[in-house]
């Protein structure tokens, strides 16, 4: 399994959560509630794939700026789960409920740009011929937590 195609799948269907989210009316609050709950579902796990499998794999042997790479990934999940804590706590027809699910989407795509830009270059060095065996055991954690296979749910 190819681990860099798992995550820009994730990648992919985040950005297209986040598309719909913009795209729902401003009185569609129980669809902006499923789109926001469905995210904030996709990013939890990919975030345990890549703090529990991806990033210590990377860490463990790349150079000093591969490590640094990887710990600012950390920071901006940190980033990211106090954003989405704060959204959990609010209803999603409050007023600036939109402006921080703005920012959230702007914090992610910043972090994804990062990840497939820098982290993934320094990633695939840094993995070599292991980077198979790296994507084997994030799939197999992922459908731990979801109960899918290859983006396809199981029977």
């Amino acid at each position: 399994m190819d681990p860099f195609k798992l995550l820009k799948e994730d990648h992919k269907r985040v950005k297209g959560l986040f598309r719909e989210f913009e795209g729902a009316g401003d009185e569609a609050y129980k669809t902006k509630e499923r789109i926001a709950q469905t995210v904030f579902e996709e990013l939890a796990v990919h975030e345990q794939i890549e703090e529990e499998i991806f990033y210590p794999a990377i860490k463990a042997k790349a150079s000093e700026e591969g490590a640094e790479i990887v710990l600012e990934g950390y920071e901006e999940h940190h980033v990211m789960d106090v954003l989405i804590g704060v959204l959990k706590e609010m209803s999603v027809e409050e007023e600036n409920y939109d402006a921080k699910f703005k920012v959230l989407t702007e914090n992610i795509e910043y972090h994804i740009e990062e990840e497939v830009g820098e982290m993934f270059q320094e990633a695939r060095k840094a993995l070599g011929e292991s980077a198979g065996e790296v994507g084997e055991r994030m799939a197999e954690l992922k459908e731990e937590l979801t109960g899918t296979v290859a983006g396809k749910a199981t029977s």
